[in-house]
């Protein structure tokens, strides 16, 4: 049988219009790296380098055991909507029935499954520039059209009223905010929101909120679109297990809203993936209503580690890094090192300092292009202090 020739002549439009993502790419190009016996220091993974908490494992286990492997109600079982509810009253003055509330197969199913229930085509979607790789993407998938707001270091990569007022049209169905934030670990203060929510106040706009990151800061803490009172009916707030609990591949991410939308996302998770996996609900309860203060202690260890990277890679002449306040991520731009020649190569844009530091110099990163700020890199701090000190010298060696 032959093969079929131009295959992308018979992939949908939808398919077609989305990118990979860049930070699996590079991650996977490095982990191949690693196992070709090469020395690679990665700093491109979005997780913990921290294991899951003994009692999450432990009560993982107790549910195999107790034959807790079978399908669970579509929207998640509920004693862990009990301890999501618990959590967002407790630890950001949220306050959700069960029936707001759906658990899915982590954060990223959580964020499509809203996305898809409120944007098709035609639809504008705003998304504050640098942002998460699969924003865009998302809302693409969804038909939808994402509007990138760029914000700069001078700014805090943070969005400003009268960026967001600007960028506003007829067909504006959303706004995407992400505080903490991945890539620059900026943080949105209450002061902040609540401007962005003024701006927004009455005009039919939805807010998707992504928080994963709420409990990995740095002396500021984030504030909720959710808790502004005349927002409430048009804020969803997006969380989850993963970077908190270091339970990455659990895949365990909630998302609180209206009841009719989250009846709605319930609808299309039963007809995609249908409940998230039982073992890691039972192991997301634990997670939630444990013992927090090994939160705590790696939220501490992360500071210690932010705290050298800032320094450490303002010392290297041509970066220039902001001071992140939450997440474990660092964004610092390049744009010294854009234009020259390092390795035989000009660097045009952060796509090729990056390939430059990896395929050269073995340290992986991920490229600003990725995130919308084609100036920066983004660094994981997820790594040990002595990693990141090999990492940094050979960054030095590498522009110098």
């Amino acid at each position: 049988m032959s093969a079929i020739q131009n295959p992308e002549n018979y992939l949908t439009k939808r398919v077609l219009s989305m990118e990979e993502s860049q930070t699996m790419r590079i991650t996977g190009l490095a982990k191949k790296m690693k196992a070709e016996g090469k020395d690679v220091v990665s700093l491109s993974a979005g997780e913990p380098d921290f294991p899951t908490p003994n009692f999450v494992n432990e009560a993982g286990i107790a549910a195999i055991k107790a034959g807790f492997t079978r399908y669970t109600q579509n929207s998640g079982i509920p004693e862990l909507k009990a301890a999501i509810q618990a959590k967002l009253s407790r630890e950001n003055g949220l306050c959700y029935d069960a029936s707001e509330i759906i658990v899915s197969n982590g954060g990223k199913q959580t964020l499509i499954n809203a996305i898809l229930a409120l944007v098709e085509e035609g639809d504008e979607v705003i998304i504050p520039a640098p942002y998460w790789v699969s924003f865009p993407e998302m809302v693409r998938l969804a038909g939808g059209t994402p509007v990138t707001v760029t914000c700069t270091g001078e700014t805090g990569y943070k969005m400003t009223p009268e960026q967001l007022e600007a960028a506003i049209t007829p067909n504006t169905k959303a706004l995407i905010i992400n505080s903490p934030s991945n890539p620059s670990g900026a943080v949105y203060s209450e002061q902040e929101v609540r401007a962005l929510m003024q701006v927004l106040e009455g005009k039919g706009i939805f807010v998707i909120s992504d928080e994963m990151y709420d409990r990995i800061t740095y002396g500021r803490e984030p504030f909720s679109p959710g808790m502004v009172d005349s927002m409430r009916d048009w804020v969803i707030v997006s969380n989850g297990v993963s970077k908190t609990y270091s339970m990455t591949g659990w895949r365990i991410g909630y998302l609180a809203g209206p009841e009719w939308l989250i009846k709605a996302c319930d609808k299309i998770q039963s007809q995609t993936t249908s409940n998230p996996n039982s073992i890691a609900q039972k192991a997301a309860v634990a997670a939630l209503q444990g013992d927090q203060s090994i939160v705590e202690e790696r939220r501490k260890e992360f500071q210690k580690r932010r705290d050298y990277m800032y320094k450490a890679l303002n010392e290297i002449p041509g970066v220039q890094a902001a001071l992140p306040e939450g997440a474990f991520y660092i964004f610092p731009s390049v744009k010294g090192v854009l234009g020259k020649t390092l390795g035989g190569n000009v660097m045009n844009t952060s796509a090729d300092v990056a390939e430059y530091l990896l395929l050269e110099h073995n340290v992986a990163t991920v490229p600003g292009d990725a995130f919308g700020s084609p100036e920066n890199l983004r660094l994981s701090y997820a790594a040990s202090i002595d990693e990141l000190k090999i990492a940094v010298e050979r960054i030095r060696n590498a522009f110098s």
